[in-house]
């Protein structure tokens, strides 16, 4: 099982239901837009050639603050702004009307009620998940424990095991069970490590965290105290069989298939067969992604105290729960895991807080409802005029490498060809007829969608991979490649400006969106993605001189960004975002090609003063235009495949000859690189 390669960190959504788009847009919602680059966010008085990035915004960056509800603030963040904006229009309108029971439009509503229902949260307290805190409380021995843990995944609050279904990465039609480390409370096992004095301080505050939750249901300072020490030691033995964020993103080595009773041999106190039972999971082989993680779960739950385990357990159970509980729940939680974590100031509106959880709960009602609304087909059919015309591009750069043989490039090529792309929303939305939605039980009703998402998800076992499913909703401000689908998603929320736009010159389009698909097409062809086949199926199908040639030009990417400083005392990551980086710099160029094949682009003719490839990369550049607190660079450095913005602008530009001439860039200039250090992959 993997992740997604994403193109940003961005806001989760929602999907929606079978409707054709009927173009119901309403166009009075969007004034028709004339002006397509902000010129008067650039700084001229940093030269194009030291920092491109300021160069572009920099006049923005002095002048933006971050809202003190955000992390950051930027081009993606005001576009999934205004379409939270669109989403809390569309669930209001459906709220003020009498919904039948069971409808799609109840449920959307009712949803959305219930969590901003703060009197009847309030009046609840803690009390939705008192009996799974007895359940807990009951529980004698670690095999009860696992028992327990087991049987909560039909209800939504399983734990102890890291568990999905999906694609086998070898056998891309075939569902399979996999199996991933889990357990810690913390971004990942480095929290538990390091000693600087930032994560010091991150892990003193996880403590008064962890107190905080358990003081809260009645339990003393002292007790509190205890536990939540214990918890921590708990945890750090547990982030020591952890792989890493750079070794999670290695396929081979998170691909251990095995037969049920061969790994049951690995953890002989943790009866497998038991445990599938109890999940209502059949099955003789499975995905183990991190053996080390149950190897050291098979020791510690003997070895350690079981009142430890029970105390860790609650304690998540309540960390879970707490954003759907009263105030002092929800106010805790937001505390470390937004503000602490994060540096946000202040929570977001409850609004925008419950807009989120519909889409991101039940996303193919409400993903509907926004697509019918807000993206018109001939939006659909623009843009896959773009992706055609960008894989042309890459077939033909394909075709001139100079450093791949014809065997490995005849296998790209049918690769490439075999791209799925699925644009602004599903053709098949899926179903929620299971789901019961009341407008007084937020918890619970998070509870029947979590039941219902188990579900659909062990349903799979037994049946063929359904590649029409998305990973994403119609309004999300993003994109992805999913290698074992091989397939590049567009979701309507990121087909509108600063990304896209009808009115717009070639110049800002392939500049933004342009990039966007070029840099999803390379993560076909990236680190992680080179491994998969046109099938989907992770397997060797190069020939080893060319995949020597390839590992030493990404050598070489991931010694440029790991030499950039982002704090006084941090640097980029740049073995952990080496995919991002070479879609960063593959979609830059074949988005450039393609631009160069428009009328503006084989023109001289200067829009605002700018010649056309001036403009094209002063639109890409302005996609990245991001603020972002000091607190969230720290946790994205330790946790994101994705360079900082700053980076994610100067690191390409610097590596294409184009931008050179575009603004005359010379040796002595700070993003300057001789023309033998500037890496070209794709």
């Amino acid at each position: 099982m993997k992740l997604n390669h994403l193109l940003w960190l961005a806001v989760p959504l929602s999907l929606g239901m079978a409707c054709k788009n009927k173009s119901s847009a309403n166009e009075n919602d969007t004034p028709k837009r004339t002006v397509f680059f902000d010129k008067a966010s650039m700084d001229t008085t940093v030269s194009p050639g030291d920092n491109f990035f300021l160069y572009a915004s920099g006049n923005w960056v002095k002048h933006t603050e971050i809202p003190a509800s955000e992390t950051a603030w930027g081009s993606f963040y005001t576009l999934a702004d205004d379409n939270q904006k669109n989403l809390k229009k569309i669930l209001e309108e459906v709220s003020s009307k009498k919904n039948a029971k069971g409808t799609a439009d109840q449920k959307v509503a009712d949803l959305y009620a219930s969590g901003t229902d703060t009197v009847t949260i309030e009046k609840l307290g803690y009390g939705p998940i008192k009996p799974l805190l007895a359940q807990i409380n009951a529980v004698k021995n670690y095999q009860e424990l696992i028992n327990l843990a087991a049987d909560g995944y039909k209800e939504g609050n399983g734990f102890l095991f890291g568990f999905g279904v999906g694609p086998d990465d070898k056998i891309s039609t075939k569902n399979i069970v996999g199996l991933s480390q889990t357990g810690l409370g913390l971004p990942n096992r480095d929290y538990y490590f390091n000693t600087d004095a930032a994560t010091q301080k991150i892990r003193k505050e996880y403590l008064k965290y962890i107190t905080k939750l358990f003081t809260l249901t009645g339990t003393d300072q002292a007790t509190a105290d205890k536990q939540a020490n214990a918890i921590l030691d708990l945890e750090t033995a547990i982030a020591k069989s952890h792989s890493t964020p750079t070794e999670l993103r290695d396929p081979i080595k998170n691909y251990n298939k095995f037969a049920v009773a061969d790994f049951q041999k690995q953890i002989p106190d943790i009866d497998l067969r038991n445990v599938f039972d109890r999940m209502l999971v059949k099955t003789d082989t499975l995905l183990v992604g991190q053996p080390t993680y149950y190897q050291a779960l098979n020791s510690l739950l003997k070895t350690r105290p079981i009142e430890i385990w029970k105390a860790k357990v609650k304690f998540e159970a309540l960390s879970d729960a707490a954003p759907y509980m009263s105030k002092d729940f929800d106010h805790a939680h937001f505390n470390f895991y937004g503000t602490i974590l994060s540096g946000q100031k202040v929570q977001k509106e409850r609004w925008k807080r419950m807009a989120r959880a519909v889409d991101g709960s039940l996303g193919e009602l409400l993903g509907q409802l926004y697509a019918a609304r807000y993206f018109k087909p001939e939006a659909k059919q623009r843009m896959l005029t773009l992706v055609n015309n960008l894989q042309a591009v890459y077939q033909s750069r394909i075709e001139t490498l100079d450093w791949m043989s014809a065997e490995t490039k005849q296998r790209a090529l049918a690769k490439l060809e075999a791209f799925t792309k699925k644009i602004g929303y599903p053709d098949k939305w899926k179903k929620y007829d299971d789901i019961q939605i009341s407008r007084t039980t937020y918890y619970q009703n998070m509870q029947s969608i979590a039941r219902h998402d188990y579900q659909e998800m062990i349903q799979k076992l037994g049946k063929p991979v359904d590649k029409t499913e998305w990973g994403m909703t119609p309004p999300t401000v993003n994109a992805y490649y999913n290698p074992s689908f091989n397939e590049i998603v567009f979701p309507a929320g990121i087909l509108q400006f600063p990304f896209f736009d009808f009115a717009a010159d070639d110049a800002i389009n392939y500049g933004a969106i342009g990039a966007v698909i070029g840099h999803e097409m390379t993560h076909g062809f990236d680190d992680q993605g080179r491994q998969y086949d046109k099938d989907g199926n992770l397997k060797d199908w190069w020939i080893k001189m060319d995949a020597d040639q390839f590992k030493s030009k990404t050598q070489a990417i991931a010694d440029q960004y790991s030499k950039y400083t982002v704090l006084s005392d941090l640097k980029v990551n740049g073995n952990l975002t080496l995919g991002e980086n070479i879609a960063d710099i593959g979609g830059l160029a074949i988005a450039y090609q393609a631009f160069k094949m428009t009328k503006q682009g084989q023109s001289t003719e200067k829009i605002d003063g700018l010649s056309p490839d001036q403009r094209f990369f002063l639109s890409f550049a302005q996609v990245w235009r991001i603020k972002i607190r000091d607190e969230a660079v720290r946790m994205r450095i330790s946790t994101d495949p994705h360079s900082p913005a700053m980076y994610r602008v100067n690191g390409p530009l610097s590596n294409m000859d184009a931008f050179y001439t575009a603004f005359d860039i010379k040796p002595g200039n700070k993003m300057y690189r001789p023309e033998n250090e500037r890496v070209h992959i794709w």
